[in-house]
C-alpha cells in the first residue's frame, strides 16, 4: 500500500529529520522552522501530520516526544517523485527525460546514476 503523498514543505522537514535524528519539535523548531519564519505549531502541525501519514514515528523519552523517521527521506522523495509523474505527467516520463536532457547542469555523478537506472531497468525488461 503506497503512503499518502506529502507537499514540498513537508518533504523539506522530513529530510531535515532524516540529517537531524531523532529530535524534539522544540529542537525542530528551532532548527528547521525558525529560518523559515514557521511558528512551533506550524512545526508541531507539519510533524504530526506526517506521522499521521506514516512518515515520522515518536517514542517519549524523559517526558518528551523525540521525533524520528520511519523508513527515511529517500522513500517520501520516491513517492512525491511517483505523485508528480502519475498526477503532473500522466504517468509518463518523457517530459521529466526531455527537461533533464536540456538541463545543462547535469554532473557526472548525476549522469552515471541515470546510465545505471536505465541499465537496470533494461535487465528487468529482459527478464520479463
Amino acid at each position: 500500500m503506497r503512503k499518502p503523498s506529502i507537499g514540498d514543505q513537508e518533504l523539506a522537514l522530513l529530510q531535515h529529520i532524516d540529517e537531524s535524528g531523532a529530535a524534539s519539535v522544540g529542537e525542530i523548531a528551532a532548527s528547521f522552522g525558525e529560518p523559515r519564519g514557521l511558528a512551533r505549531s506550524t512545526v508541531l502541525t507539519m510533524m504530526e501530520r506526517l506521522r499521521g501519514k506514516g512518515f515520522l514515528k515518536r517514542r517519549q523519552l524523559r517526558g518528551m516526544f523525540r521525533y524520528s523517521t520511519v523508513t527515511g527521506a529517500g522513500e517520501a522523495m520516491r513517492s512525491a517523485v511517483g505523485s508528480f509523474v502519475e498526477k503532473t505527467l500522466s504517468g509518463s516520463v518523457s517530459p521529466f527525460v526531455a527537461w533533464m536532457s536540456e538541463r545543462a547542469e547535469v554532473s557526472d555523478d548525476e549522469l552515471a546514476e541515470l546510465e545505471a537506472l536505465v541499465s537496470q531497468l533494461q535487465s528487468r525488461r529482459k527478464e520479463s
